[in-house]
């Protein structure tokens, strides 16, 4: 595997003839630089759109799933349901998002997208989510479930639950649930 980073530069170990870091390092080294332009992405994402990327996605996922409670959007974004309360008490802030008292259990509170927010919910350059389409056009369907189990497994070992994350990814897609929107 030659290992580059995300602007093509071949690997510190290649570069300076030094040891290769092997494939666990490389691996990892990878997955921080993605990390890395993720939280770049999202703050450019807040300049340009007034979104940062996880409002985004949160957005884009409400709008999928009208009347979803808090917790519902914690389990598929494998969070804690009080790292969202944050992010949603700023979308309802800002006329993103509404949020009603669920009629069957007035504890939970149920969450769509205003003509504000709707008119988010659509695809948009300059966004993680256009990234990731881009790259994923490039590259082969078969190599995409690859990564994908390969994400998924370092999820497990993190302590993701795994049957809720093939569950999801099952749901998502029958042929393939790394899917852009």
């Amino acid at each position: 595997m030659k290992a580059i980073d995300g602007a093509g530069v071949p690997a510190p170990s290649e570069e300076t003839g030094a040891p290769p870091l092997g494939e666990v390092l490389e691996f990892m080294r990878l997955l921080w630089a993605v990390d890395h332009q993720l939280k770049s992405t999202s703050k450019l994402m807040e300049t340009t759109l007034g979104l940062t990327g996880p409002q985004r996605l949160v957005v884009r996922l409400v709008g999928r799933y009208p009347g979803i409670t808090a917790g519902r959007l914690a389990q598929i974004l494998h969070v804690h349901p009080s790292t969202l309360t944050g992010v949603l008490k700023r979308l309802e802030k800002r006329g993103y998002v509404d949020r009603k008292s669920d009629p069957l259990d007035a504890r939970k509170a149920l969450f769509s997208l205003t003509d504000k927010g709707q008119g988010l919910d659509v695809p948009a350059s300059g966004t993680v989510e256009a990234a990731v389409q881009r790259a994923m056009s490039r590259v082969p369907r078969a190599q995409l479930a690859g990564a994908q189990d390969v994400l998924t497994a370092i999820a497990e070992e993190l302590g993701v639950g795994s049957e809720q994350l093939h569950l999801e990814a099952e749901a998502a897609s029958p042929s393939l649930s790394l899917r852009a929107s």
